[in-house]
């Protein structure tokens, strides 16, 4: 007899159960629908990528993190790290048919061969928005906030966006003769949130190289804190007469004006000069995204400004601007908040199917309340009413609805509210009329 095979996963991937799917579905639905209130058209891309399109554009850590392979064709091919890199070959591509500015979303798998971690795994669902065509900061503007409306549209309240700007930052790389290693510095300095200053000094030290002066005044700039007003004035007394730095603070400021005259609340929008993003492609506005209540868990909706990476694919400049939400460390953070409701039936309704020679009759009512608008669903097995209603109460159904021989010979039914635990007998031609009532209850 053949052993059986061990049912597993791998490392770093995992199954999403009824459990967590149903909340991470409606994690996508409510991000969609926040990004078409804004504007933004759907599109996808394929998983596999000829290599070549995504080696080199995340940086050295990320083309060793590539699931790269030759397919059977023999041609070297890679699965998708990100969702921006095929973006921008596909506007290099497609731009031509939508025009610019093109306003897009992407919802698919990625993934990275990373060290798994907590709400971090090998393969895992973006959900991105992106702006390109275009070099306005009211773009980089707009990020703000869509970020703000998509967390609120998912119950969350507490919650910071940090953002700084990347010219800031190589206006003062400029000023320290260090442009021509803005890359690795960059990299170093977006570990600061794990490895603080003096993890990041000692990178700074040893793996790029600087001297301790350079290093003191990068670190000094990163740990500037205060309100966006203080830290812009900061700044501006120590580098606004570089010109990249100066462009920089202008971008920051009016987005702060912008984002105060709209509305947002005070303390939202945080100016936070260690943000750099680890990925080569950004050259603007960053962005990253935590909650009050768990900053433990990283940033969970983050992006930036990257105004060459289609020109690695095209002539034509097509700069582009977007961030994306990190749905699976957001979930995690949901299961940990308890923001992630028990009960997952995708229909309110049960029908207790209690005589056996009357399916026709409940599969009849099941049918009349779906078209009535009301998801229901009819138990598949004349099993005891107790292990039905425990089957109901555990799936997380409002409603059950029972009928015996002596109800369906008097053309009633009994409807029980299983969250009130009220019964009712409710005659059959008003049924659908009594289930939304506690529906909508």
């Amino acid at each position: 007899m053949a052993s059986l095979i061990e049912p597993r996963t791998l490392k770093g991937f995992r199954d999403y159960p009824p459990d967590l799917q149903l909340p991470r579905e409606e994690i996508l639905d409510k991000a969609r629908r926040v990004y078409r209130s804004y504007g933004y058209l759907p599109m996808d891309t394929p998983a596999l990528e000829y290599a070549e399109i995504l080696l080199g554009k995340g940086g050295e850590e990320t083309d060793k993190q590539l699931y790269r392979f030759r397919d059977h064709g023999g041609r070297d091919v890679a699965l998708r790290f990100d969702l921006t890199v095929p973006f921008a070959r596909f506007a290099a591509e497609h731009i031509h048919r939508f025009g610019t500015p093109f306003k897009r979303y992407h919802i698919g798998p990625v993934w990275r061969g990373e060290n798994p971690q907590r709400g971090r795994y090998r393969e895992f669902v973006q959900c991105d928005f992106d702006t390109i065509g275009t070099t306005s900061n009211a773009a980089d503007i707009e990020v703000v906030f869509v970020i703000y409306d998509l967390l609120r549209a998912l119950g969350l309240e507490r919650f910071h966006i940090h953002v700084n700007h990347r010219l800031v930052l190589n206006g003062l790389l400029e000023e320290l003769g260090l442009a021509d290693r803005a890359v690795s510095v960059l990299r170093a300095l977006d570990k600061y949130g794990k490895v603080g200053r003096q993890g990041v000094e000692q990178e700074l030290r040893t793996h790029v190289g600087l001297e301790a002066t350079q290093a003191q005044r990068i670190l000094d700039l990163a740990e500037i804190r205060g309100t966006p007003a203080e830290i812009l004035e900061r700044v501006q007394l120590t580098l606004g007469n570089n010109a990249k730095a100066a462009q920089g603070l202008a971008c920051l400021r009016q987005l702060y004006d912008v984002t105060r005259a709209a509305g947002l609340p005070d303390g939202v929008v945080q100016f936070d000069l260690a943000i750099a993003r680890g990925l080569d492609y950004y050259t603007g506005t960053v962005y990253e995204t935590f909650l009050t209540d768990l900053p433990g868990i990283g940033s969970v909706c983050s992006g930036g400004r990257y105004d060459n990476l289609a020109s690695l694919y095209t002539k034509q400049v097509l700069p582009g601007v977007g961030a994306s939400l990190g749905v699976d460390r957001l979930l995690a953070a949901m299961q940990e908040l308890n923001l992630v409701p028990a009960s997952y039936a995708t229909a309110p309704v049960l029908i207790v199917f209690f005589v056996p020679d009357k399916l026709a009759v409940y599969m009849e009512l099941a049918t009349r309340l779906r078209r009535a608008g009301m998801g229901a669903e009819v138990y598949p097995e004349a099993k005891k009413l107790r292990d039905q209603l425990s089957y109901a109460n555990k799936r997380g159904h409002r409603v059950a609805i029972i009928g015996g021989e002596e109800e369906l010979a008097q053309g009633v039914w009994q409807v029980k509210d299983l969250r009130g635990q009220i019964q009712q007998t409710v005659a059959d031609a008003e049924i659908s009329d009594a289930v939304r009532r506690i529906l909508l209850g």
